[in-house]
């Protein structure tokens, strides 16, 4: 099961396009020596299955999104302040102050407009996660915070039966 903790940023070294979906082997030394084929691993918040392992590095095969709701946008970076550009179906669950996950990586949602909304990030979530690297223009993997599904499905099946 993915914790949402971050062990490691690894690499892709290879990506190859074969009939059952894109095979990708990550150098990852720390995650490769906890895996077996089988188990779960997230990559920038698509949950895929290692199919193997070896010294120091291991494969998936990707041939789902993962829990991804949507694709973004980089709109700005600035001194840890990410705006990311969203559809209306990512946005209508976006709250200020609460959950959003970018990448693979749950954060707080520090504000919003009308077609983006706004994180701060951290020294620390910088430097181990590819969240560092994000420049304008960049696509980012979204998952919306589940409770607010959970939430709308409830508000609408008691619609329905009230």
């Amino acid at each position: 099961m993915f914790t949402g903790i971050v062990r490691e940023r690894g690499r892709v070294d290879s990506i190859e396009q074969g009939a059952d979906g894109v095979h990708l082997e990550i150098a990852a030394p720390e995650t490769a020596s906890t895996l077996s084929v089988g188990d779960s691993v997230s990559i920038s918040g698509a949950c895929l299955t290692a199919t193997a392992v070896s010294n120091g590095s291991f494969s998936v095969t990707a041939v789902v999104q993962g829990h991804i709701d949507a694709v973004g946008r980089i709109d700005s970076v600035e001194d840890g302040r990410v705006w990311v550009e969203a559809e209306p179906g990512v946005l209508r669950y976006c709250v200020e102050k609460g959950s959003i996950t970018v990448d693979g990586v749950s954060l707080t949602i520090a504000g919003l407009r009308g077609d983006a909304f706004e994180v701060a990030l951290i020294p620390h979530t910088l430097e181990v996660t590819t969240l560092g690297a994000l420049e304008p223009g960049a696509e980012v993997n979204l998952e919306v915070d589940v409770l607010a599904k959970y939430v709308e499905k409830l508000i609408d099946r008691d619609t329905i039966s009230g």
